[in-house]
């Protein structure tokens, strides 16, 4: 796949207040990426997207990111069935988050270890983790 481009906003009004998708993808090419479940508000995981993951994500409606650990593109749920299809998706002032509302196909879970969320732990007064689901 051809490596996708988004225009760079040509001012801080443009990039705060207009209607153009220019995202500020950081020294790595990633975004950082917030995923909530669409219809009750729980964060299911934070995960980056580089702007190839962030074209086919627009293109599918559904969840592709950019694994760090793997160095390659990710389309979530595709060997899990996992899948997020994106409800909605919304970029931050500076464009340089991004937070998407996904309905989780599957299972409806999210996290690699199996839980709904990635956030499954508590961190407690003396620093431990406990698992909450």
């Amino acid at each position: 796949m051809t490596q996708a481009s988004f225009p760079t906003a040509p001012d801080k009004a443009a990039l705060e207040r207009g209607e153009i998708l220019s995202p500020r993808f950081d020294a790595n090419g990633l975004l950082a990426v917030v995923a909530t479940h669409a219809e009750t508000g729980e964060v299911l995981m934070f995960a980056h997207m580089n702007a190839e993951a962030l074209a086919q994500t627009l293109e599918l409606g559904e969840a592709v990111y950019f694994s760090r650990s793997r160095n390659e593109i990710w389309h979530k749920g595709a060997t899990s069935g996992q899948i997020q299809k994106i409800v909605e998706m919304r970029i931050d002032c500076d464009q340089d988050c991004l937070w998407i509302k996904v309905l989780p196909q599957g299972d409806g879970g999210a996290c690699h270890v199996g839980f709904r969320s990635c956030f499954y732990r508590v961190v407690v007064e003396d620093g431990r983790l406990v698992e909450r689901p």
